[in-house]
């Protein structure tokens, strides 16, 4: 199906109607219609691919977005997009990707990703082997080697060489990790912006803050997301069965219908509730075989990455560990820490896609002198700084060569306090423990996400315990992850955390409020550190999740360790925990305070 509309466009930036939607249903959702005056400048054809990926072949449901004016003699650079989880490429939100840049003179090629919409084969969550190989199929089309199923050739891509086309991509959540795979495996890409997407999956879906080896990964098992993750398996389930993207020796059985086997069996190992050491290690093997984490080293394009302040699935750590990786094998990359994430968050002056606005944001024209620079090949324009992050507390973004080390130190003193010097700690012993249901609530439930009353974060009276500063004298602005050393004490932890199954060790979970003067507790962007503590008879480190926060003078910082959250599998059977506090011997938090 061809759709024409009229008339040239130059190349110079338009508004683009965007909307950032439900963010379970649509983990990057974009819709809208361009306005009157600025649309019906390019042509629509859809288009069927069929691709290599993995041991089968697949069709990949696709529209290509074509301005008018751009041929053999006047070729354009293309950009190459695909949908959120969930979505596909007419779900309101990857159409609007190639509509808004078909307007600024740009070929867009967007499509259905594997096992959803139109598109064949099963979900592999982002796997380079099949994804990847099936979006270099495509970046083969805008090459103008390969011609789509119906014969259709696109000769009015730009290239940087025969078979090489300039192609950007751009995306959010699955649509953003797809981007790392495929540039990971394919050299033709020549330019990313991956928003609000992963690092590495284990610790996404999975997450330990404790015991961290290479980025966010650790080698011990974390504790299973279990809201997150199970709203992802039913909308990969919810799928239409499309008879091309299915297994039919799944049909009569128990296994997933839309997910690839070893996807099935990760998320059906963490439902289990248990961790046996062998299929542990396959769980974790698998997921990090599917994220960035494991093939960074072979991204080279350059790397705009944009992640959300509010987001419990995917934060800010993710983003940064992308970001260290790739800066230390010299690949370009920047990063931006914009307010609106999975979890919300959207605020007035930040990038807002609903009104089309990319112009009148910061985050929508670091965007646009991103593709400027490195898809026009426009050596005077300037990509912006290193780092930047949104700040709710005055206007603008503040910037940085780097994200911020910890550059504060506070002790937890025996009388739950938080002081600055060691010397000040009293020695003393607190006590909590856990029940055998959750009793702290600190993220976004399901349930706020779509719509429904979601109850503020609490704590329950003897299932945590927390450490306070005193009044703060001046303003404190926190940017980055905050970092604690523990030592705990749990003799019900210590007497079976050797079992073999790493479910059997103490779970808690670590987090920071910000206490007004009246003594209303606020937990900042409503984030938590989930820890699986991999030896209760040693000090561990926590990473906890990346905050921008400023906290006012007269406030107080609180930091809190607790039994269980809502939004997690917790503790097998109940583990009391003893935090102990001498002077020269005491737990450590650490912040990274700028200004």
């Amino acid at each position: 199906m061809e759709v024409h509309v009229s008339r040239a466009v130059p190349r110079f930036r338009r508004p683009l109607t965007l909307l950032a939607g439900a963010a379970l249903l649509a983990p990057l959702a974009l819709t809208g219609v361009p306005p009157a005056s600025a649309a019906d400048r390019y042509s629509v054809t859809a288009l069927e691919f069929t691709v290599r990926a993995g041991d089968r072949s697949c069709t990949v449901d696709a529209d290509l977005y074509r301005p008018a004016g751009v041929d053999a003699r006047h070729p354009a650079p293309a950009v190459l997009a695909t949908n959120g989880f969930g979505g596909s490429k007419s779900d309101g939100s990857t159409d609007v990707i190639g509509r808004a840049f078909a307007e600024r003179g740009y070929v867009g090629l967007v499509y259905s990703g594997l096992g959803f919409g139109k598109s064949g084969c099963l979900i592999t969550l982002d796997d380079p082997a099949a994804d990847a190989v099936a979006a270099s199929g495509l970046v083969d089309f805008l090459a103008g080697t390969r011609a789509a199923d119906d014969g259709t050739r696109a000769d009015f891509v730009t290239t940087d060489a025969p078979g090489d086309p300039v192609v950007g991509m751009i995306g959010g959540s699955y649509g953003g990790a797809i981007q790392l795979a495929t540039a990971s495996t394919d050299h033709r890409v020549d330019a990313l912006v991956p928003l609000i997407t992963w690092n590495d999956l284990a610790y996404s879906l999975a997450p330990n803050a404790a015991g961290a080896v290479r980025g966010v990964s650790s080698d011990t098992p974390g504790v299973f997301k279990w809201q997150w993750t199970n709203g992802f398996y039913l909308m990969g389930e919810g799928q239409p069965l499309l008879v091309p993207s299915l297994d039919p020796s799944r049909f009569g059985s128990l296994r997933c219908l839309h997910f690839a086997e070893r996807a099935c069996d990760t998320i059906r190992l963490l439902n289990s509730g248990r961790y046996p050491a062998a299929a542990t290690r396959e769980m974790l093997t698998y997921a990090r075989s599917v994220s960035p984490a494991s093939y960074l080293s072979g991204v080279t394009a350059p790397t705009l990455l944009v992640q959300g302040r509010a987001d419990s699935l995917f934060n800010l750590n993710e983003a940064t560990a992308t970001y260290r990786a790739l800066k230390d094998q010299g690949t370009t990359a920047k990063m931006i820490w914009q307010a609106w994430g999975h979890s919300g968050g959207q605020v007035p002056g930040e990038l807002d896609l609903s009104t089309g606005d990319l112009e009148g944001s910061y985050v929508g024209q670091r965007i646009l002198d991103w593709f400027d620079r490195y898809l026009h090949h426009d050596e005077d324009t300037s990509t912006g700084p290193e780092f930047a992050y949104h700040r709710d507390w005055t206007s603008g973004y503040g910037t940085a060569d780097s994200v911020p080390a910890a550059s504060r130190t506070l002790y937890l003193s025996g009388d739950g306090s938080l002081v600055p010097g060691r010397d000040e700690v009293t020695r003393g012993s607190r006590r909590y423990s856990n029940w055998l249901l959750p009793t702290s609530h600190s993220e976004s439930s399901l349930a706020g996400l779509i719509g429904l009353s979601d109850p503020a974060p609490y704590d329950t009276k003897g299932t945590y315990l927390g450490w306070r500063s005193a009044p703060l004298t001046a303003p404190m602005d926190v940017v980055g992850a905050p970092r604690a050393t523990l030592k705990v004490v749990s003799p019900a932890a210590e007497r079976v955390q050797g079992s073999g199954d790493a479910a059997d060790k103490l779970v808690l979970f670590a987090k920071v409020y910000d206490v007004a003067p009246d003594g209303t507790r606020t937990l900042v962007n409503r984030l938590v550190a989930p820890v699986r503590v991999p030896d209760v008879t040693r000090p561990f480190t926590v990473e906890l999740p990346g905050i921008v926060h400023r906290y006012e003078t007269g406030h107080r910082l609180e930091f809190v360790i607790a039994g269980s959250d809502t939004a997690y599998f917790g503790n097998r059977g109940v583990k009391p925990v003893t935090v102990v506090s001498a002077p020269q011997d005491t737990g450590v938090l650490e912040l990274p305070v700028v200004g």
